[in-house]
């Protein structure tokens, strides 16, 4: 990747090499198959978490990529179970109508301070929820069920992916399936960062007036940024559809969106691959506090409170901080 050094790009080889080679044969060898839809999760929750991290990157506060989880979840569905399509054309479908919806939320409200804009992407997963329950289209409170598994994908003949319902084991095709796309978005996240409309991002974060003063066009760019978000978050929410086999007005709730976040804060809003890091240590410390009964809600708040007080730009702020210096 451009702007890589030789030492990061020998630990994102390392990364990879972890992820699709010595995980699975880990899983394979102890047996613990369940370990793949977990992992799924994360990855894909990830890539959710991804896209609020770039609204925050503009400097806006996004409560509400539940919503366009579950638009793209519904989106995907619809497709695959009433119009017979194929998954994977589904899929990217699914994204560009989230972003679609995100473009024509956004060009009104994109315009008001950040403040306003936080307190309506906080209603938002409740009103496509409540949108959900009312449509015929999405089946109401009974949802979409008995979606299919996804079909193979040929090109010119060349099945480039088997059909996952003739596979003895979906949960790894769907383990890589979600490892790719997670890989695809930080990759494209990274590069957008260091592109010119990534370095226009950052002056919007640090002065908008100023930015706006040497012919910024701030509110297109607010749109654009808040368009990729919504499409990461929609594409994640049609794969977790497919996993499933099903979708309800429930799939995704005012607390996923809350949590999608947390992840970015979490990891360190400075960093790229914070919602990476911040989803994988929220998702397995929420499990571990399983064993505390009661309590589990009051020890995970006052750790992410203290987390947030001495490391308020995240865990990843740690490795820079031994370095002495600071890095995307």
């Amino acid at each position: 990747m451009m702007g890589l050094s030789s030492k990061q790009l020998m630990a994102v080889g390392v990364f990879l090499v972890a992820l699709f080679v010595i995980v699975p044969a880990v899983i394979a060898t102890t047996g613990r198959v369940d370990f793949y839809y977990t992992l799924t999760s994360v990855a894909l929750l990830a890539i959710a978490s991804s896209g609020v991290w770039l609204t925050f990157y503009i400097g806006r506060i996004n409560i509400g990529q539940g919503a366009f989880a579950l638009i793209g979840a519904y989106v995907s569905a619809i497709l695959v179970t009433k119009a017979g399509m194929s998954f994977w054309v589904s899929l990217p479908l699914a994204g560009l109508f989230a972003a679609l919806v995100a473009v024509l939320i956004g060009l009104p409200i994109l315009r008001l301070r950040g403040v306003y804009f936080a307190m309506i992407t906080l209603v938002l997963t409740q009103v496509v929820t409540l949108t959900a329950l009312a449509l015929p289209i999405t089946n109401g409170a009974k949802g979409i069920t008995s979606i299919p598994l996804p079909s193979a994908l040929s090109i010119f003949g060349l099945t480039i992916i088997p059909d996952f319902a003739t596979l003895q084991n979906p949960r790894l095709a769907f383990y890589f399936t979600a490892c790719t796309l997670m890989v695809l978005t930080f990759a494209a996240m990274y590069r957008l960062v260091n592109s010119r409309l990534g370095h226009l991002c950052r002056s919007m974060q640090q002065n908008e007036e100023l930015a706006s003063s040497i012919g910024v066009n701030i509110s297109y760019i607010r749109v654009v940024v808040f368009a990729i978000s919504s499409f990461v978050g929609g594409i994640g929410g049609a794969v977790f559809g497919s996993i499933a086999q099903s979708v309800y007005p429930s799939s995704f709730q005012v607390a996923d969106s809350v949590n999608f976040m947390l992840n970015c804060f979490l990891g360190g809003l400075g960093y790229v691959f914070g919602p990476m890091l911040g989803t994988l240590v929220l998702y397995f410390g929420w499990d571990l506090l399983f064993e505390f009964g009661k309590y589990q809600m009051l020890i995970y708040s006052s750790v992410l409170i203290i987390l947030m007080l001495f490391l308020p730009n995240g865990l990843l702020s740690l490795r820079i901080s031994k370095r002495g210096g600071n890095s995307k």
